[in-house]
């Protein structure tokens, strides 16, 4: 018995001694071996700080700045490292009051008490100078660096859009950001939001049991680098924009402009409009909500989102449908008696009978009225609905009535009314008399302001455009991508485009409904219309392009409730316009001082 139990006494002191040796080899491992383990246990010494990259620049196609970076600082909380400190002080510091500092501790605190979060972000250099060195003083309050964005020049703040701090929706939908990153909330900034954020960096610091940095920890060997962003280069010009959206100051409108041979957007304009660094630093909310109320809209982008009737702009399709159709040839002619004319009177007398040239000259509502009939009561057709779903699917081949779908963001599609529109309308009852206020621009017809100046576009590229798109080029250290553009074109022989240009060229001379578009030396083209408009006084409208042979710019310019022609603020703000694209400079003064000084919002 005695030397039974003497052995069991070995056995049980063996099992120890392995459970004991388990022990210190495991412990071994976690302290000497496994650093992660080594980088949770001193937790309170070192801190793991995210390093935001530059996010990338966006240019102007001359290679201007149009949105460059500053530094900026964030002041980060650790909620269960906080500890007895003078919170007046630390507001004070901060420009915060106490309430403001308890309901952001509140904030973090149910976040997390023990990770980082933003507390108060987006301190300028001058501001965090005062904080930087007494930091220490407050712990579980560090710093940590960032940029903000920066605009050299107060222009486009609809098409470069804007950044703010994500929200919990948008960090559910990409594990890239995190409570207190910035994401691109509108235009280019949330377009091209992936090319432009760039990537994270990490880096593992010593701190100090007074937060401040020792320095990095295991030099390095942990940190991954931040990658800045790519660039972006637009087909812009900042100088253009910049004048357009001085002659569109005391207007409601837009003005767009357009290089025909790429679709690249040269100016886009929504008037009124707002310096985009009001959306930048500590302010923004505030800003927003200013702009947000203001009954004259600033946010709402007209050039993309706003659509009218054409108006006469709409007889130059009208007029391409009717050519192709063979609904009228170049040398039909038509009769006018002025403001007596019926159905649809004209504005005012002249020469009868007109030619197509004639007709686009004076913008004749007779005219146009009698082609548009000819195009529905064509015989080629069985009947006037199928010759309007003839002329629907021609009108639609212009891009009216739908989306470019570009990188321009929050677009409106516009409306052409199908003939099951009609159909259901009149209970498929109707012919041209029925619609033919279409024939002149009014009616169920919508477009946008982009959609017009595409229009004139396609004209003068005689019968073909590039979707309208406000990037060239996207741009890193390796490379240089050139934006996605596909060539469309319109479904009207490239012919029928020849006469009408040489009646647009008519309209902006002696004699035409848009002398006040002319140039020197330059040719211009184009189309006068005066939209109807229920809510108040007409809008003026006026599409061009120029020169007349291989043109360079095309432009649709809308002001609203102006009470006049086309051809009376429309016309010369686009000459203007012009004028300082060609020559980089304006030599009309008195022409300039008429539009700057004209003020026609409505009270």
């Amino acid at each position: 018995m005695k030397s039974n139990y003497s052995k069991r006494k070995y056995v049980i002191i063996s099992i120890f001694l392995v459970i004991g040796l388990v022990y210190l080899l495991r412990l071994f491992y976690i302290q000497v071996i496994e650093d992660k383990y080594i980088l949770s246990a001193q937790n309170n010494v070192i801190r793991k700080e995210t390093i935001y990259p530059s996010r990338g620049l966006i240019l102007d196609r001359n290679g201007k700045v149009m949105v460059a970076n500053h530094v900026v600082y964030d002041i980060l909380i650790t909620p269960n490292q906080v500890g007895r400190m003078d919170t007046l002080r630390f507001c004070n510091l901060l420009d915060i009051t106490k309430v403001q500092f308890i309901e952001l501790y509140k904030k973090a605190r149910k976040y997390s008490p023990y990770k980082a979060s933003l507390f108060v972000g987006q301190l300028s250099k001058e501001d965090f100078a005062y904080l930087q060195e007494s930091l220490h003083e407050f712990p579980g309050f560090f710093s940590q660096k960032r940029t903000l964005r920066y605009y050299p020049y107060p222009i486009g703040a609809l098409n470069l859009g804007d950044i703010g701090e994500v929200n919990q929706r948008e960090i559910d939908r990409d594990n890239y950001y995190s409570s207190g990153d910035y994401i691109g909330k509108n235009g280019l900034e949330r377009f091209y939001e992936q090319e432009l954020r760039g990537q994270k960096g990490i880096e593992f610091v010593m701190v100090d049991v007074f937060n401040r940095k020792k320095g990095s920890y295991k030099e390095g060997k942990y940190d991954t680098l931040a990658h800045p962003g790519k660039n972006l280069f637009t087909g812009l010009d900042a100088e253009l924009q910049a004048y357009g959206e001085l002659l569109m100051h005391n207007k409601l409108g837009s003005i767009v402009a357009l290089e025909p041979s790429t679709g690249e957007i040269l100016a886009l304009i929504s008037s009124p409009t707002y310096d985009p660094a009001l959306l930048v630093g500590r302010k923004r909310g505030e800003n927003f909500n200013k702009l947000l109320n203001d009954s004259l809209k600033p946010l709402y982008n007209r050039a993309l989102m706003a659509t009218y009737p054409p108006g006469s702009t709409f007889k130059m399709v009208n007029a391409l449908v009717a050519l192709q159709e063979n609904a009228i040839t170049p040398d039909t002619y038509f009769s006018c008696q002025g403001k007596s004319s019926q159905p649809i009177k004209c504005t005012h007398n002249h020469m009868t009978p007109l030619s197509l040239e004639n007709g686009i000259q004076q913008s004749c509502n007779p005219f146009f009225w009698q082609t548009f009939r000819n195009i529905l009561n064509n015989p080629r057709y069985r009947n006037s609905h199928d010759a309007y779903e003839a002329w629907y699917n021609i009108v639609k081949s212009f891009g009216l009535g739908e989306k470019f779908n570009s990188d321009l963001m929050f677009e409106s599609a516009g409306n052409i009314p199908s003939k099951a529109y009609y159909d259901k309308a009149y209970n498929g009852q109707w012919n041209a008399m029925t619609v033919r206020s279409l024939a002149i621009g009014q009616g169920e017809i919508l477009i946008t302001p982009i959609q017009l100046a595409n229009m004139a576009a396609i004209i003068a590229n005689r019968g073909f455009y590039y979707p309208p798109h406000l990037v060239r080029a996207i741009h890193t250290r390796e490379n240089l991508t050139k934006s996605a553009t596909n060539k469309k074109t319109v479904s009207v022989d490239r012919r029928h485009f020849y006469p009408l240009i040489e009646g647009m060229e008519k309209v902006a001379k002696v004699g035409g409904t848009a002398s006040r578009a002319s140039m020197d030396s330059i040719v211009v083209c184009g189309k006068t219309g005066t939209v109807q408009n229920p809510h108040g006084r007409d809008h003026s409208v006026f599409i061009a392009f120029a020169p007349k042979d291989n043109p360079k710019i095309a432009i649709a310019v809308i002001v609203e409730n102006a009470g006049d022609y086309g051809g009376t603020w429309a016309a010369p703000i686009t000459s203007l316009m012009m004028e300082k694209y060609f020559y980089r400079e304006i030599r009309r003064k008195e022409k300039e001082k008429q539009i700057l000084e004209a003020d026609l919002i409505p009270k």
